[in-house]
């Protein structure tokens, strides 16, 4: 396995804190192969200028997070801009598509860039307007040339102009700034067309701009997106709207609102309204099936709609809908092994004797049976205890071995609520969600 430590360190950090690495998931994977095919087949799909949407359903533990970020990875490979937003109801209701596509611009990646994404590629892309502008005898005096390329940008934008004119005319205003290297002004700009709010009126003003991004321009500015993404090499884009499931605890008519929004999304994505874009959602069963899930809008319903009546080995990977399994003894036992793999060590002779497989399976085996025998929601906790109580350990104390050292202990501050009531203990007052008629948009958003 050809990497270097810090990127090692990079994985096992947050398996350490017990959360998800946003990187190097696919040296971890267990199980996914049997999607790769189908995954692939659909990015190729949307490479070619088309649309897709993804549902995918699992109970807690099932992956749902781990999985997208291995389709994330798997995207960036194939040259897509990939961005993940998780749904709440206080910061990024799925209703408020200006909220969507703001959350999407900050958390934008590509195979280059982990951060700052589209500055990045907005930058590139000024960049090679202007080279094709000198290849065909352009003006180089900086008015001028601004004017030259501000004309070639529009054309490119032609599609977004005609139904969202402000993404091309904020776009231009930038390039002007830069070249009059007026920099507080064009990143001022590049902020309002990310979706940030309280951009200077002295900003906007002179580019003939007023107020924040509403929902109707975010879906304006989304397809301007994916204009640039094409402009500067990039197959496409790929959304990813995790733990939708927060819309059933949302208020009443807030989760309509949610819920309809989403139906849109897939009805625009099938009408070709966004060339290039690859939607995938996450949620667990109950959003998919309980009464305050997609149960609730019965043209959302008949669009997601699965039937996982039959036998898991045959569900098609092609579907809208798929579903996670559980993981069961041995893929933990096996996802152990790669993290034992993964972990930089100075001492992997000592780390190879002391976690040996016997070791890793003893723990997999109690830690399924501190939950109830509920191996869906042991991955997180296992792969926390399995760095930090073993391969730290041995790693830090020469003296230290699980086999004689080690004991098991689960606390309840560390588990999450679906943690604890696998484990049979009680719920605390802060677990409940409640899903009251009130004007509060508070949330207990879901661990």
């Amino acid at each position: 396995m050809d990497l270097g430590t810090l990127r090692r360190k990079e994985i096992i950090a947050p398996l350490r804190n017990g959360t998800v690495p946003r990187r190097g998931l696919e040296h971890l994977a267990v199980g996914l192969n049997r999607f790769e095919a189908a995954i692939d087949e659909e990015l190729e799909h949307v490479a070619h200028g088309y649309g897709a949407f993804k549902a995918v359903r699992g109970e807690y533990g099932s992956g749902k997070t781990f999985f997208s970020r291995w389709v994330q990875h798997r995207a960036q490979q194939r040259g897509f801009a990939t961005a993940e937003v998780q749904i709440s109801a206080s910061e990024t209701p799925l209703h408020k598509l200006e909220t969507i596509y703001r959350r999407a611009l900050e958390s934008l990646r590509t195979k280059e860039w982990d951060s700052g994404a589209f500055r990045a590629l907005v930058d590139r892309w000024f960049y090679g307007l202007e080279e094709e502008v000198h290849a065909r005898g352009g003006p180089r005096e900086p008015a001028a040339l601004a004017e030259e390329v501000g004309d070639l940008l529009e054309t490119r934008l032609t599609a977004v102009r005609d139904t969202q004119p402000l993404f091309a005319t904020a776009l231009r205003a930038c390039y002007r700034a830069r070249v009059e290297e007026d920099n507080a002004t064009a990143d001022g700009l590049l902020a309002w067309l990310m979706g940030q709010p309280n951009v200077g009126a002295s900003v906007k003003r002179p580019a003939g701009l007023q107020g924040d991004i509403d929902g109707t321009a975010a879906a304006g500015f989304l397809r301007g997106l994916l204009v640039l993404l094409r402009e500067t090499g990039r197959k496409g884009l790929l959304l990813v709207l995790d733990e939708v499931e927060t819309i059933q605890r949302m208020r009443a008519d807030v989760r309509e609102q949610s819920l309809d929004a989403l139906r849109k999304l897939i009805d625009d994505i099938d009408g070709e309204r966004y060339p290039g874009l690859y939607v995938m959602i996450t949620g667990t069963p109950a959003f998919f099936e309980g009464p305050q899930g997609i149960k609730r809008l019965a043209p959302l319903e008949q669009r997601l709609y699965q039937d996982f009546s039959g036998d898991p080995r045959f569900d098609s990977a092609r579907a809208t809908q798929i579903r996670l399994l559980p993981f069961d003894v041995e893929k933990l036992i096996e996802v152990g092994g790669k993290v034992r793999a993964l972990y930089p060590t100075k001492h992997p002779q000592r780390i190879a004797e002391r976690v040996g497989d016997a070791v890793v399976r003893d723990l997999a085996t109690a830690l399924t049976g501190k939950l109830g025998g509920k191996v869906g929601v042991a991955p997180r906790l296992f792969l926390r205890k399995m760095v930090s109580e073993l391969l730290d350990k041995v790693d830090e104390h020469e003296e230290y071995d699980p086999r004689r050292d080690f004991k098991l202990v689960v606390d309840t501050r560390e588990m999450t609520s679906a943690e604890r009531e696998a484990a049979g203990l009680e719920t605390t007052v802060d677990d409940i969600a409640l899903d009251l008629p009130s004007q509060s948009d508070g949330e207990r958003r879901s661990e």
